[in-house]
């Protein structure tokens, strides 16, 4: 992948391992469908799984990603801390760590930091990308 079109906005260190957490999830307890996933921007369950490992990785190199990989990345894990169907949900404490009233915190300030870099992405078109 060229480096063209990849950003790193600058995020605390809390914001980053809120990201790194949420995508983790998609590779244990949530629990997602193929229409789901799809509509998240991603090629369905298994290449969610791929997208947010590699998405993970990326994070944790200091690299920068496109602006739909940070959207699909602020949307898994909003959708894996919110969703009991689909996500930790409720036992998103348990198998994060992380406190709801923590998360919250740090979610709104990485969306407000976030919310203008994809403002314009549209997830439904990404598979034809």
């Amino acid at each position: 992948m060229s480096n063209a079109g990849l950003v790193r906005p600058n995020l605390s260190q809390d914001e980053e391992a809120l990201l790194l957490k949420g995508l983790m999830e998609w590779a244990g307890p949530a629990r997602c469908t193929d229409a789901y996933a799809i509509a998240m921007g991603f090629d369905g369950v298994t290449g969610m799984t791929t997208e947010c490992l590699r998405i993970r990785a990326a994070l944790t190199d200091g690299g920068g990603l496109t602006a739909a990989d940070w959207a699909r990345a602020v949307l898994a894990t909003e959708t894996a801390f919110t969703s009991d169907t689909m996500g930790s949900g409720y036992e998103w404490a348990t198998t994060t760590g992380l406190t709801d009233a923590w998360t919250i915190k740090t979610l709104r300030s990485l969306q407000r930091k976030l919310t203008p870099l994809m403002v314009h992405v549209d997830l439904g078109h990404l598979r034809d990308l």
